[in-house]
């Protein structure tokens, strides 16, 4: 049986663009939501920082994961984030079951 994947994506938005990443958030959400294999899909602003957010996936395999990313609003989404995005998100792995 395939392992779930965990990621988690570290944002940072340009100075005072954060609502704006949260727009796009709430729009592709729901959307990402209801694909096959997604487990969880969160995303948090970080305390004290409104241009900072860290986004939680988790994915029921690898696959469903390689399917997601060429999605037609993913590749739509990754298109239009450098608008108001200070630079590349920083996908973080998480390495198998948490620790004791």
């Amino acid at each position: 049986m395939p392992s779930t994947v965990r990621l988690l994506i570290l944002i940072s938005t340009l100075p005072g663009r954060g609502r704006e990443q949260i727009d796009a958030y709430e729009r592709l959400a729901p959307v990402v939501r209801a694909e096959e294999g997604c487990v969880r899909y969160d995303m948090h602003r970080v305390s004290g920082e409104p241009d900072r957010f860290v986004l939680v996936e988790e994915w029921a395999s690898r696959a469903a994961l390689a399917a997601h990313d060429v999605t037609p609003h993913m590749l739509e989404a990754d298109a239009a984030s450098p608008a108001f995005r200070a630079g590349p998100a920083e996908v973080i792995e998480l390495d198998g079951a948490p620790l004791a």
